[in-house]
Formats: structure tokens, C-alpha cells, sequence
């Protein structure tokens, strides 16, 4: 500090100043408003995939980075990407998910955890001579002054086969390959399930005469009247799969996720040598694999399903934009009228109350009575 500056501030203290610090000047007026705000906010609903360059012409005003700010610090936006789906589910498809999460809870809720052991389920996967690892599998522990490994993109062999896989909670009912270069076909899936229906006869006795719950996707060969016939005659109990569904397919989301990472990064010569590794892993899984992972993963999958198609069905039901002869799913019209689950007596009371709304006039209590009879 100079001289000039000392001699100025002990002036300032003589005169009867006590403070060392700068005071408060009033400064340049903000240009952010909250009619500004609002504006640029307006503007964003309109198209969504701005650009802030774009948008700081829109206001000639601020500068870009005060752009930046506004949207990202004020109003809170972040630019995020479309979460990838393979199907669009339409409003059926949804009423069919709910259908088959009610009907799959109201036999749990009846039967407990006896239910859960009569289930058996099963699907078909490719198995392929050389399958790729991971990026998972393929991160190693490294400082970060190494140089970068660098490995080459790989083809998918075209040698493959089809492996089908029924199990429950036990473990593995039946392992079965088909020739390689073929596929999956009515006539194949139903020698299959016979060879499946003598395989649960000989490993898990009294399931036949108890009762088999059999859970399976809508493939076509599982869908075609041969295969129903077939499942029909044998008086298995088979649950409806919805469409576009197969987060509800145990084998794809537990079964067939662990043995796709056990098989990545290796390689096989021939069909015996790749039929024996999938067949000893699929065998040699300790048991708690197949029974704790298993009923936890139906039920997760279930009770998830289920809340998300309730939250979505009160949601629509509140607004009035849903048709009420979607609601009367046969599905969901059996499992609504139901005593035991509490989530009954709600979904029932939703589908009345629409239905009055939408049916005009209120009814007499005679009619009513009837109408419910009727349903």
C-alpha cells in the first residue's frame, strides 16, 4: 500500500470511520427478470431441441453463457436422450400386462409360497462357438498413466445352436439341443415338452399330481393350437404371457443373463465340446441359484409390473381419457371380484366409478344390483 493510501484512510478514521471494508455500491442493474425468465421459458416449451446458440439470438439482450445459466441453474433443464424401448405398448397391451400381474398375485396371495414351487418355466437361447466378453468382463485394474488396451470389434460366428432350458426352483428339469442351423418349431417344441413332461415325472415326484404351473413366452411355436392342445391334454395350468413382455420371461432376464456371461470370451471346436460346457454349468449351480434368485426375481418382476400398471390405470382413470371397455379385461374382470387382496376392492371401486361416469343416468339400487350380477 502506498503512502498516498495510508494518509487517506487515516483521514477516513479521524473523520469517525470504523470499517476496513469496501461499502455497498448499488452496481450495474441485473438483466435477468422474471418476465425474462418466463420468456425463455415459454420458448423452450415450444421446441425442445434448442440449442442455446439458437436460443441466445431468440433474446439479443444477454449474452450466451448468461443463456447457459438461466436454463440450466434457474430454470433447471438438462438436455437428456430418449430412453430406448423396443416396443410401444398401446393401451391393450398395458390392460394384458395388468391382467397377467393381477392374476400371477391373486394365486400368491392364495397360496403363498406353495404356488411359487409348482412353477415350472423355461425358453430357448442361442449358444454360440465363440461369444464375445463384456466391456464388463474386459476392465482391469490399471493406473491411469498405462497405456490404453485396445481390443478388436468381433464378429458374431455364424456357428450357433439352440439350447431350450426348463427348470423351477429346484434346478434343471430338461436340457435339449437342437441340430445346428436349426430352429425352434411347433412340431420340435412339442417333442420337446414331452421329453419335459416325463423328465419332471422322474426328478420332482407329486408336481404332476399336484398341480404344474408353466410359464413360457408367446413365441409362435409356444402359441400354436398343437402346442395348446398338447399342454391342454397334459392339464398343465399355463399362464398368459403378454405381448411385448419379456422382462416377465425368468430365463431371459436370470437364467440366460448368467450363462451369456459365463460363456464370454470362450471358444469351442465342435458341438460336443459346447454341449457339454452348458449343459455342466447349467447343472452345477448350487442350489440357492435356482431357489432364492428365482421366487425373488417372479416376484419382483410381478409386484414391479404391478405397481406401474396401477399407478398408470389411477392416473387415467383420474383424467377420463381411458375407454372403460378396456378396463373390463376378462383377466382383470375375474381377479377384480376376488375377496382376499386388498388391491381388489381398489381396482373394483376405480371400474365402477368410471363406469357410472360414463354410462349417463345414475341406476336404481335394483339395477345395480343386477348390473353386478351381471358382471
Amino acid at each position: 500500500m502506498s503512502d498516498s493510501m495510508v494518509r487517506r484512510w487515516v483521514r477516513k478514521f479521524n473523520d469517525g470511520r470504523s470499517d476496513a471494508h469496501d461499502e455497498e455500491r448499488s452496481g450495474r442493474p441485473s438483466l435477468v427478470t422474471e418476465e425474462l425468465v418466463h420468456a425463455i421459458d415459454d420458448k423452450i416449451h415450444e421446441n425442445r431441441r434448442f440449442t442455446i446458440s439458437a436460443l441466445a439470438m431468440e433474446f439479443p439482450q444477454i449474452s450466451r453463457s448468461l443463456m447457459h445459466e438461466i436454463v440450466t441453474e434457474k430454470l433447471k433443464f438438462r438436455k437428456l436422450c430418449s430412453r430406448w424401448v423396443p416396443k410401444i405398448l398401446t393401451e391393450q397391451h398395458k390392460t394384458k400386462r395388468m391382467g397377467s400381474a393381477l392374476q400371477f398375485l391373486t394365486r400368491y396371495a392364495e397360496s403363498g409360497e406353495e404356488f411359487l414351487t409348482q412353477i415350472v418355466t423355461g425358453d430357448e437361447t442361442w449358444v454360440s462357438y465363440d461369444t464375445p466378453e463384456s466391456k464388463r468382463q474386459s476392465m482391469e485394474w490399471r493406473h491411469t498413466s498405462s497405456p490404453a488396451k485396445v481390443k478388436p470389434k468381433q464378429i458374431l460366428t455364424p456357428r450357433k445352436m439352440m439350447c431350450t432350458v426348463f427348470w423351477d426352483w429346484k434346478g434343471i428339469l430338461l436340457i435339449n439341443f437342437l441340430p445346428r442351423g436349426q430352429t425352434i418349431r411347433a412340431d420340435a417344441y412339442c417333442e420337446t415338452l414331452r421329453k419335459l413332461r416325463r423328465a419332471i415325472q422322474n426328478k420332482r415326484r407329486g408336481l404332476l399330481s399336484k398341480g404344474v404351473v408353466f410359464l413360457h413366452d408367446n413365441a409362435r411355436p409356444h402359441t400354436a393350437n398343437v402346442t395348446k392342445n398338447l399342454l391342454q391334454g397334459f392339464g398343465w395350468d399355463v399362464f398368459d404371457h403378454p405381448p411385448y413382455s419379456p422382462d416377465l420371461a425368468p430365463s431371459d432376464f436370470h437364467l440366460f443373463l448368467h450363462l451369456k456371461s459365463f460363456l464370454g470370451g470362450q471358444h469351442f471346436n465342435n458341438d460336443d465340446e459346447l454341449k457339454e460346457t452348458v449343459s455342466n454349468w447349467l447343472k452345477t449351480q448350487a442350489a440357492n441359484f435356482y431357489e432364492e434368485d428365482y421366487l425373488d426375481s417372479i416376484k419382483k418382476q410381478n409386484f414391479r409390473n404391478d405397481n406401474q400398471c396401477k399407478a398408470n390405470e389411477q392416473q387415467r382413470m383420474r383424467n377420463k381419457q381411458i375407454n372403460p371397455k378396456l378396463i373390463y379385461h376378462p383377466v382383470i374382470e375375474k381377479i377384480a371380484l376376488c375377496e382376499a387382496p386388498p388391491w381388489a376392492e381398489l381396482i373394483r371401486k376405480e371400474r365402477k366409478s368410471i363406469f357410472t361416469q360414463s354410462s349417463g343416468p345414475s341406476l336404481s339400487p335394483s339395477q345395480e344390483a343386477t348390473k353386478q350380477h351381471q358382471m
